[in-house]
């Protein structure tokens, strides 16, 4: 089965879309794990009117209902256009589309409602107009079903983490840099109810809200500004005692955490400091923050921890891979690229969609309960059929 899985990130900068060829349902029960093949990949960004309506939409407390039924429309059709271009390009028919949808709203922890404790989220892009455009059942609206069993709906990557980055001997943490950050920790020889799953804190969030506020740029190229200014340790210290990082997994974030309010809190902690030392101080966090999460929360002596597998967009950012390094090093950690094992960083999260959607198309769950807190498992995603 071929499966075109989408995936749009919490950094609002475009859609991915990974084609994968998944080995038979029947057949994969038979030899054991999944088998899935990386056929192809590729990238279209959001146009600047687009991304600036999506984070506009992001901020909950302004967005109208009507604003908000449109984008759903609006990247149903994009999405459909991103997939039927990626089909063309590579010459192959999908049998099915996993779309994760971008991310709203994210609430992954309950709170009081109407005089009831709920969590909440919110991936938009309407599953039945990719459907009926691309002409092929499409899986969607992945998060809720886990939250419906406990979970907190994130992370859900880690699935695949499992299945591409187990192995007998060797214990690796799989380390994601997107808008937000978050790892898998896969101990050797460890069974999926084992894996650790969390988020660390911002990715390329606050570095990109940070340029647009100060340099009126949609993100750091290449890490030009962070490797050009001083970071302000204590700032960095001083963030890294907040109840989030200081909390222990199961955890999840989003914008809700470390976006628009944040970045303007950041900035204002950061006082006179000039604005290359701020977009240093930024990119610090992150790598600050991964490195503090996986000491604290992750690393034991008697663990089998040897390699950090590093993808997502933040491995563009030399500046940031630099930082992430010098902050690893004292920890023992190799630092591998997913592209090593196959699949390229900029496709990890869309194929994993893609083989989402194939075990939900199959009827089989996907969740991992002990990275996302779930009470058990659960078939994730809605359908559309074309």
């Amino acid at each position: 089965m071929i499966v075109a899985g989408v995936m749009s990130g919490t950094s609002a900068d475009g859609i991915n879309v990974a084609l994968v060829r998944v080995e038979d349902a029947r057949r994969a029960r038979m030899s054991g794990p999944l088998k899935f093949e990386l056929i192809g990949y590729a990238e279209y960004p959001y146009s600047s009117t687009v991304r600036k309506f999506v984070l506009a939409t992001m901020n909950s407390q302004r967005a109208s209902v009507a604003d908000l039924a449109r984008l759903n429309f609006l990247l149903g059709a994009l999405y459909a256009d991103a997939i039927l271009a990626t089909l063309r390009r590579f010459r192959v028919k999908a049998d099915l589309v996993g779309c994760h949808g971008q991310t709203i709203y994210h609430q992954g922890e309950a709170a009081s409602f109407l005089g009831r404790k709920l969590a909440a989220t919110w991936q938009t892009g309407e599953g039945a107009v990719i459907a009926a455009q691309v002409g092929v059942p499409v899986v969607s609206d992945f998060r809720p079903a886990d939250m419906a069993v406990g979970g907190k709906g994130a992370p859900l990557v880690p699935f695949l983490d499992f299945l591409l980055y187990r192995d007998a001997h060797v214990g690796r943490i799989v380390q994601n840099i997107g808008g937000i950050a978050n790892l898998t920790a896969i101990q050797a020889g460890a069974s999926s109810v084992q894996v650790i799953a969390f988020d660390t804190g911002p990715g390329n969030m606050l570095i990109d809200a940070v340029m647009e506020r100060l340099f009126r740029k949609p993100y750091d190229c290449d890490g030009r500004v962070a490797a050009s200014g001083k970071v302000l340790d204590r700032v960095v210290a001083d963030i890294l005692r907040e109840p989030f990082f200081r909390r222990r997994p199961p955890k999840t974030a989003g914008r809700e955490e470390f976006g628009r309010e944040f970045a303007e809190r950041f900035v204002r902690r950061c006082g006179r400091a000039v604005s290359r030392d701020i977009v240093a101080t930024a990119t610090a966090l992150t790598a600050r923050s991964i490195a503090d999460s996986v000491q604290r929360l992750v690393l034991k002596k008697q663990d089998s921890y040897r390699e950090i597998i590093v993808s997502g967009g933040g491995t563009r950012n030399p500046t940031l891979m630099t930082m992430l390094a010098v902050e690893l090093r004292p920890l023992g950690l190799k630092i591998r690229s997913s592209g090593e094992f196959g699949l390229p960083s900029e496709a990890k999260e869309a194929a994993a969609f893609a083989l989402l959607a194939h075990e939900t198309w199959n009827r089989r769950p996907s969740n991992v309960p002990s990275a996302t807190g779930a009470k058990g498992p659960g078939i994730l995603g809605k359908i559309s059929y074309a």
